[in-house]
């Protein structure tokens, strides 16, 4: 676990200023591995604990996301010091408990108290919520209330209330930024919640490798901005990049073990960050298709298109529904099915032609025999995505979502009514528009191309978004292009967040360093617009200085 030496060090300095009563001008070393119990010498009582003295911390808390609510008073508020603890009243078995590890870490080594002992200069960590939410660990939240805190800095202590354990992280990690900005948190009460549920990154691993250690490194870069969600697209006509039991044969030589892949989504599960897998399909299929030509689809004049799947086949929903199965297992979180699955469903080239019964005869024959006379292409199109979501479904898999141009114009047969939409462009020629989603009762996450897609080497007219463009025009209510959907229709419940999308289009445009670095601060910027609906009250410039020292790179 990375500490804050840098931070800690200069908290320490701050009490050197004054002086500490317990005779210390640094707080003392160990982990949260080698942690003291309450029952220990030096776990000493709360009377006989002195009152440390340092220099006010000067508030409101500095970080990213802002907070949305803190009420200063008067005090010195809360510093690292020397005999500081993080004491959690409820014990050992707690969920929260192992957030109180990971902050004891974070801050360089505190002790642990697991009894309602907290004295001056401790952390204390208390959930305030009843029932199944509050009671497991690591549980994902139902609801952004789940995912609230409150901070509380008075009189040298320090205590952080939450209904879930969800909620009591996204405190401390408020409290790890207000130490790297100010060295502590000033006095008085933080109350701070999400505007957005679903806040995140999705990396297309399919056309560019990124190592475990890379993805690893977005994940706690994620945590620290309160993200909570990565979607990993690693399948596409290029490669296919998780190791696989059921078809070996279309692994790509670089790719990720399922070792690594079940380390990534423990450590996200621990980190309160939800893993989505993605299998696109029917189109960008090509790494499937070059071991399983046989399933390449062709017009009637023979002409493929590179990617598309022939979805008249019955081998070809056999082998993608053998992955999904596999990979739900695989993306599954501690036996828990993962609770969420992107099928892809855009760009499938049988349907970007004049006539796609006439090209596609095939298909047609298909969708009459299955659907009914009157059934189209496009009702065929929808229904494999149908079909794969019941198997998803099947395996455990609570909420299914697909790109916007994966919800075809089909007369006979409709997609899942519970499916949410990736809205990712409208520049395709009969393209929906965002409110016809809204309007019909979909829930619609936004990964708007003009402000949230970061596609390497800047083909078609991408260009690399900015933060400083995020930050100063970009909304969650601004689904495609630069124009925000009506108010009414633009509510959490109807648009529950967005993710920022890195695309590999041109895979050797940049090394992953760069990428790491290019999308910092989209990131940050991002984390700040899903956090909080009021427009921000730092400018660009201060925003930047703000994450270079409480986001810094990984």
């Amino acid at each position: 676990m990375r500490k804050l030496t840098a931070w800690v060090a200069l908290a320490a300095s701050a009490l050197a200023i004054t002086g500490c009563s317990d005779g210390s001008a640094q707080h003392g070393g160990g982990s949260g591995a080698g942690e003291q119990d309450s029952k220990s010498p030096t776990s000493a009582a709360s009377s006989a604990a002195p009152t440390p003295r340092w220099a006010a911390v000067k508030g409101p808390p500095r970080t990213i996301p802002a907070v949305r609510g803190f009420k200063a008073a008067d005090g010195t508020g809360w510093r690292v010091s020397k005999n500081a603890r993080v004491v959690v009243p409820a014990g050992q078995q707690s969920p929260v408990a192992d957030e109180a590890r990971r902050l004891a870490a974070d801050l360089g080594g505190l002790k642990l108290s697991w009894k309602d002992d907290a004295r001056p200069g401790d952390v204390e960590l208390t959930l305030s919520g009843k029932g199944k939410a509050a009671g497991e660990n690591n549980a994902a939240p139902a609801s952004t209330s789940d995912e609230a805190y409150t901070i509380t800095a008075r009189d040298t202590r320090l205590t952080l209330t939450a209904p879930t354990d969800t909620g009591i992280f996204n405190a401390t990690r408020t409290v790890v930024q207000s130490v790297r900005a100010s060295g502590g948190v000033p006095e008085g009460t933080v109350q701070d919640r999400p505007d957005r549920a679903q806040r995140g990154l999705l990396v297309d691993t399919a056309r560019k490798h990124f190592s475990a250690d890379w993805l690893e490194k977005r994940i706690r870069e994620m945590a620290d901005l309160k993200l909570n969600q990565l979607q990993l697209h690693f399948s596409d006509d290029q490669a296919f990049r998780i190791e696989s039991s059921s078809h070996p044969e279309i692994v790509s030589k670089d790719h990720l073990t399922k070792d690594q892949v079940r380390h990534l989504v423990k450590l996200a599960r621990e980190l309160h960050i939800t893993v989505i897998p993605e299998i696109d399909s029917p189109g960008h299929l090509g790494a499937v298709i070059d071991k399983h030509p046989e399933l390449q689809l062709r017009s009637a004049a023979g002409v493929s298109q590179r990617g598309a799947i022939d979805i008249s086949q019955p081998k070809a929903a056999q082998i993608v529904d053998d992955l999904l199965k596999e990979y739900a297992k695989l993306f599954a979180e501690e036996g828990v099915p993962g609770p969420r699955w992107h099928l892809g469903g855009d760009e499938y080239r049988a349907l970007t032609v004049k006539s796609p019964g006439a090209t596609y005869p095939q298909l047609a024959r298909a969708a009459t025999k299955k659907y009914g006379a009157q059934a189209t292409v496009q009702d065929l199109t929808t229904g494999w995505l149908n079909d794969r979501e019941k198997t998803l479904r099947k395996a455990g898999v609570q909420h299914v979502e697909a790109w916007n141009d994966g919800f075809h114009d089909s007369k006979v047969v409709t997609p899942d009514k519970d499916r949410t939409v990736a809205y990712w462009t409208g520049k395709e020629i009969g393209a929906n528009d965002p409110a016809a989603f809204l309007k019909e009762g979909r829930r619609v996450v936004n990964l708007n191309d003009e402000y949230l897609y970061y596609v390497l080497g800047q083909p078609n007219d991408f260009t690399y978004p900015t933060g400083e463009r995020i930050y100063k025009e970009w909304t969650p209510a601004v689904l495609r292009g630069t124009k925000p959907v009506p108010a009414s229709l633009a509510g959490p419940d109807r648009i529950p967040g967005a993710r920022f999308g890195v695309w590999c289009d041109l895979a050797q445009s940049q090394t992953t360093e760069q990428v790491a670095r290019g999308i910092r601060l989209p990131l940050a910027a991002l984390s700040q617009k899903v956090w909080d609906p009021r427009k921000p009250s730092l400018s660009w410039t201060d925003f930047k200085t703000r994450a270079a020292t409480v986001a810094p790179a990984r």
